[in-house]
């Protein structure tokens, strides 16, 4: 099943280790919050998506199942 990052905007604070474990799917505004595409993560980026999310000081990203288009 496809997933896609989700982003708790009440919690995420704009620490931006998110960005350092998935540049490819996250980058940083200018106030250093994460900005997404909603686009589902490839199979080969999951592991990472997940560390990244567990690795989030304040556990604001999340990885949920992709919508159907």
């Amino acid at each position: 099943m496809d997933q896609r990052i989700d982003i708790d905007w009440t919690a995420c604070q704009g620490h931006g280790l998110c960005a350092d474990f998935l540049p490819d799917h996250i980058v940083l505004d200018e106030w250093g919050y994460p900005l997404v595409d909603g686009a589902p993560v490839p199979a080969r980026t999951v592991k990472r998506a997940r560390r990244a999310a567990a690795d989030c000081p304040v556990l604001a990203l999340r990885l949920i199942p992709a919508r159907a288009a």
